[in-house]
């Protein structure tokens, strides 16, 4: 049995686990990385970083030039109701006022490779078998198999050894279900479709968001779609156009969510120049873990962060913002307090839960009364047909999706800033309990 030793093991090398990775190298911890595939790899997503995402990279000290395929985007295109709006992002101080774009075969190597730089050391091609648990029900590490960063072989049961362990595995999370962590029930779920298209247009300014996505039916009616759709822009000649439904909708499990991309594509692709000719691949999906679905976030020395936490916006499906973002509060606790003694450091430990929940609790509870409204189709109807005319109302809107607004304890801030802060306040955060 090979053993590899270190002061905190990560399960896991998409933006959240190499995030975490990236912040406790630089701090001067040991660190190991664990990412069951080699990159370059894909993952089923939007390949979109709003703001505050970007933001997050920047915390990180990462680069993001155009050369490196980074294309920026200065704001969000709606569509929805007959209306069509173009509202740039925000100036919020601190905050970049653009997002960015690339593919997130790319995108995640690019996290992966700045951890390295950073001191990190990581085994591709290595999975995390199952944890090592102590006699005290503490994990103390993992059992992994595969190859190291070097191509050769760890093991049938290698062995990785660490006081704390990061699950930063994804939505399914396999590390946090061995550990008796399982999806809670009473949180909404959404599944996204992607695919890549070739497209004139893929070094568009704005990325698009359709809030009510239309075909036309076999008398040639125009109909609405189940979901949300979205066309992003990755200035490769290439786009990445998707949609998402959540499970509060009624056709939530009866939809075929392929022949859906493909009716919306048929009626509305024109506007990109996109058709069945343009396509790049296959449509994939996947499951989005919404409104800390999984909790608690540490667990018996086990600390949960991006999706396996359950950390995805249920406003608008976005997930590394909060991947980087409990990342780096993670790394903030740990890296204060892993060198205690071991009973001080495990208590200690427990102020990360609390600080994720401060940071994102009450935004989540709001989104998860947003995902009830929505699955209404009446009501979800009335707010496009009444709504996207207004601009005032639809600049509130994009500020509360994209969780965009000045905090006005801390800066000047406008009257939507203002609602947008106090509702996050009163209603109860989303339980880590």
């Amino acid at each position: 049995m090979n053993n590899f030793d270190a002061e905190v093991i990560v399960v896991g090398a998409g933006p959240a686990g190499s995030a975490i990775g990236a912040y406790l190298a630089q701090a001067g911890h040991e660190v190991i990385i664990l990412e069951k595939s080699g990159f370059p790899r894909d993952k089923i997503c939007g390949d979109a970083l709003t703001p505050r995402a970007v933001k997050e990279v920047g915390f990180l000290g990462m680069d993001t030039p155009e050369s490196e395929g980074w294309h920026r985007n200065r704001g969000l295109r709606l569509i929805g109701g007959g209306h069509r709006l173009e509202l740039d992002w925000p100036d919020i101080d601190g905050t970049p006022n653009y997002g960015l774009t690339k593919p997130r075969m790319t995108m995640d190597e690019a996290f992966a490779r700045h951890a390295q730089r950073s001191g990190a050391r990581l085994f591709e091609q290595v999975k995390a078998m199952s944890p090592d648990i102590g006699e005290d029900g503490w994990i103390q590490g993992v059992h992994a198999s595969g190859t190291d960063h070097r191509g050769r072989r760890v093991g049938p049961e290698a062995h990785f050894t660490a006081p704390i362990v990061i699950a930063a595995d994804g939505v399914s999370s396999r590390l946090a279900v061995a550990m008796g962590l399982e999806k809670r029930d009473d949180r909404p779920m959404g599944v996204a479709v992607r695919a890549y298209h070739s497209s004139p247009r893929h070094a568009d300014d704005y990325i698009e968001s359709w809030v009510e996505m239309r075909s036309r039916n076999a008398a040639g009616e125009s109909e609405v779609l189940p979901g949300y759709g979205w066309l992003f822009p990755l200035g490769d000649g290439t786009i990445n156009i998707g949609a998402g439904l959540l499970d509060s909708s009624p056709q939530f499990g009866s939809v075929d969510f392929r022949a859906m991309m493909g009716q919306w594509i048929a009626d509305m692709g024109y506007e990109w120049g996109i058709d069945e000719s343009t396509s790049l691949g296959p449509i994939k999906s996947a499951a989005l873990p919404m409104a800390f679905n999984r909790t608690p976030h540490f667990h018996k020395g086990l600390l949960l962060v991006g999706d396996s936490g359950g950390m995805v916006n249920p406003f608008n499906g976005e997930g590394i913002d909060y991947a980087l973002e409990s990342a780096r509060l993670a790394a903030e606790v740990i890296s204060t307090y892993s060198r205690y003694p071991q009973r001080v450091m495990r208590e200690k430990l427990q102020e990360y839960p609390a600080l994720v929940g401060d940071s994102l609790g009450g935004y989540f509870t709001l989104g998860r009364v947003f995902s009830a409204i929505i699955g209404h189709p009446a009501l979800m109807q009335f707010g496009i047909k009444y709504g996207m005319g207004v601009e005032v109302v639809m600049e509130f809107v994009v500020k509360l999706l994209a969780n965009l607004y000045r905090d006005p304890k801390v800066s000047e801030a406008d009257l939507i800033d203002r609602v947008i802060a106090a509702l996050t306040r009163i209603v109860p955060a989303t339980s880590n309990a």
